[in-house]
This record gives C-alpha cells, structure tokens and sequence, in this order.
C-alpha cells in the first residue's frame, strides 16, 4: 500500500508517526521473538518469503517481541540501473543504521529493541536485495546486539545435535559443503551467517536458503535432488555470479536451529592430486590468529575475548578438499560421528 501525502497531512504528521491501519506478523527468529508491523501487504509478503516455515527455535527467555516496523516510501528512489545501489553504514545517537539512499533504509535501535524499515516502491521490484540487505540486515543486527551474539560469516551442520563450524573465505565452497552434508543426512543450520553465543558456544542460524552455482549440480547424482535444485529460482549477487536460491523449507532437508559446537572446520584449496579429502590438526593459538584475521567485523564485538577463550578449546582442523564433495562430507561426518 502506498500512498502520496498531501501537504496537510504533512503538516499534521511531518514525521508520519501516525501510519495508516497496519498488520502485525510474528515469527521466531534466531532464538527470540520478532514481531514484523506494516501497512504494506507487499513488505509482510518478503517477510513471509524470508521465515514462514522455519522450525521453532527459543534461545532467550525473555518474551518480549523484538519490533520491527516497515514502511513503503511515499517516494521513488532516485537511483537508476539493473540493481539497487549498495547498502552503507552509519551510526549515531544509539541507531545503526544502513542506507541505500533518502527512501531505502534501515535504522536499529537495539537499546529499545526497534527497528525501522523505509523501502520505495521501486524496491519491491527487487525481492532478493530487499530480503537480504535491509530485513535480514535489521534481523541478524538486532538479534545480534540484544542477545550478545557474535555474527560469523560461515557455515554450520551438524548430528544429532552437535555441530562444526565450517569457516573460509567468499567461495571457498562453504555452500557446496553445506549442500552435500544436506543431501547426505547431516543436519544443517546455517550456509553463511552462523550466530555464536560467548559463553555455550550453542550456534544459532537462519535455515531457509542455500546458495550454489550451477556447476555444484555435477556432484548430485540424485534424480530428484537435482530436480529441486536445478527448479530453484536464481540470483544474482553484486559480485556478478549468479547462484540458485534453493528453499530449504520446501526439499529434503534436516534443518537445525541450534547446535552445540564441538569443532572447527577451515577450507582449503582442493587439492586434484589427493585421493581422497584430508584434515590437518590446528592449534588453538592458530585457530585464534585464523578468526582474528577472518572475522574482523565480529572481532570488534563486546563479546570477542569471551568467544576466543571457549572456542579455542574446540577439536580444529584444516580441511583440504578432494576429488569430489562427498569425500569431504564423509570426513565431516566422521568428526560428528
């Protein structure tokens, strides 16, 4: 729903704190609860697309709804192209905040536990920017911030409730692991954002897409695997590789919401002249160093000292690929065994 303000209105309500009739949806997300508010039957539609479907995960006792309100602007954006410009950073006055420009934004408060989401209406010709960078971006912030989360950029699967850690760099084929651990029975939590609490080590993650190239349908062998994946819609990120978006809510997935760490993994190049997929022992001292490096959005986290003290206890190895992605799902189940 969207509507252009009259100049009385404007003048009644300049900072339109006073919304038309809007509808609330409430879904559980990494751990707490989230209560999405909106006029605009569009914006809700992304969030449903995002977490209708996700199992029930409780990691906070506190029942008090995490609040975020989104807006359609009564504008159009002023940018032109194949894509949205990217998303930037700033903060002041206690707000975070990420701005594409003067009518897409986003603006958290985690002292309240509020969020603002501002979209034109030329946004929501673009369903994948707006999911992944101004509602996941206020989700995993706000989260994050009121619960103490350190966010890691990683992938996490696991059995029976136990879990590693799978950390490398863009493309280094965390999604493909994820993926084949999937089809292989292994359950899985996270492709790309792991959250971490400092003191449990109990991860926490968002389990409703995965993303793989095309060339990743090579190792599938299984008929209606490939099916699903190869019918998953595509996208395209800024970095111009394009990747299906497979929806993990609707194929044969053992998805988890929390898991125990009891491992790191770090990927390596595949190695064409190894028979099979090998691990390499890590030192907790390295281990440190590694994720210091890696992660230095989450090393600037309150949060940091504790996390590096109770994962430098975890089993760590560095994992150099084989062959194929089942030999590297094997070695992976194997730790977990």
């Amino acid at each position: 729903m969207t509507f252009e303000p009259e100049t009385s209105d404007l003048l009644a309500d300049p900072f339109l704190e006073r919304p038309a009739c809007r509808r609330s949806i409430e879904y559980w997300i990494l751990g707490r609860r989230f209560r999405f508010t909106s006029e605009s039957e569009a914006l809700l539609s992304v969030v449903d697309a995002a977490y209708a479907g996700l199992p029930p995960h409780v990691l906070s006792a506190d029942p008090t709804p995490l609040q975020i309100e989104l807006r359609v602007a009564p504008l159009r954006s002023e940018w032109s192209g194949e894509e949205p410009p990217p998303v930037r950073m700033q903060s002041g006055a206690g707000l975070l905040c990420g701005v594409v420009d003067a009518t897409n934004y986003v603006a958290i408060s985690p002292a309240t536990a509020h969020a603002l989401i501002v979209a034109s209406q030329d946004m929501l010709a673009f369903p994948y920017q707006l999911r992944y960078e101004l509602i996941e971006f206020a989700v995993f912030t706000l989260a994050t911030r009121v619960q103490g989360l350190i966010p890691l950029h990683g992938a996490c699967v696991g059995l029976q409730g136990r879990g590693l850690l799978i950390m490398g760099a863009s493309g280094a084929g965390k999604s493909t692991l994820a993926l084949h651990g999937m089809l292989e029975g292994l359950e899985l939590l996270a492709e790309d954002a792991v959250f971490v609490h400092t003191e449990s080590l109990r991860a926490t993650g968002v389990p409703n897409f995965i993303h793989v190239r095309r060339d990743g349908l090579a190792w599938v062998d299984n008929e209606q695997h490939r099916e699903w994946i190869a019918g998953s819609p595509t996208i395209r990120r800024r970095s111009g590789v394009e990747k299906f978006e497979i929806d993990l809510r609707k194929g044969p997935a053992s998805l988890a919401t929390s898991l125990a760490l009891t491992g790191i993994v770090f990927l390596a190049p595949s190695d064409s002249t190894m028979a099979a997929a090998q691990l390499r022992p890590i030192s907790g001292e390295d281990v440190s160093a590694r994720l210091t490096v890696e992660q230095p959005y989450a090393a600037s986290q309150q949060g940091w000292a504790a996390f590096m003290r109770e994962v430098s206890r975890l089993r760590a190895f560095e994992l150099v690929r084989g062959r194929t992605p089942l030999e590297s799902v094997r070695v992976l189940g194997q730790l977990l065994g």
